[in-house]
């Protein structure tokens, strides 16, 4: 999922038109790194092979994105970019509050340490969009 949205974040980059909205991509692709190394440190803690299987749903979410940059005029390009990651965080937001609850199940502290540190990343850029959004309205 988070190689998916490494990529997706790469091309969302590429098609926004302000240097701010760009610069927004860039952090969270930055933090996206972190959060893949977290993930790996989790497979490594669970004793489980490390995974980095494609992701249906981000796959989809990117070619939504792709089909609205090309078919929007550019004066909305940054909004139809932001738009589109946040749709791309709301999934992965799902996916660690489901695996978070999981892992509690298991009472394994550390791992959950690292996925709870995931969702906030998260949680924030989901934020920074929505408030990127409402300002340009």
């Amino acid at each position: 999922m988070e190689e998916d949205s490494l990529a997706a974040l790469g091309e969302l980059a590429s098609a926004a038109q302000s240097s701010d909205v760009k610069k927004l991509f860039r952090h969270h692709a930055d933090e996206t790194r972190e959060q893949m190394e977290n993930l790996s440190s989790v497979f490594t803690l669970l004793e489980l092979p490390e995974s980095s299987a494609a992701s249906p749903s981000t796959k989809g979410i990117s070619k939504q994105a792709a089909s609205l940059i090309a078919r929007s005029s550019a004066n909305l390009r940054d909004q139809v970019t932001l738009a589109s990651a946040l749709g791309n965080e709301h999934y992965e937001i799902s996916a660690y509050e489901a695996l978070i609850i999981a892992v509690q199940a298991m009472g394994n502290g550390e791992v959950l340490a690292l996925l709870k540190e995931n969702l906030d990343q998260e949680t924030h850029t989901s934020e920074e969009l929505r408030a990127r959004l409402q300002a340009m309205q």
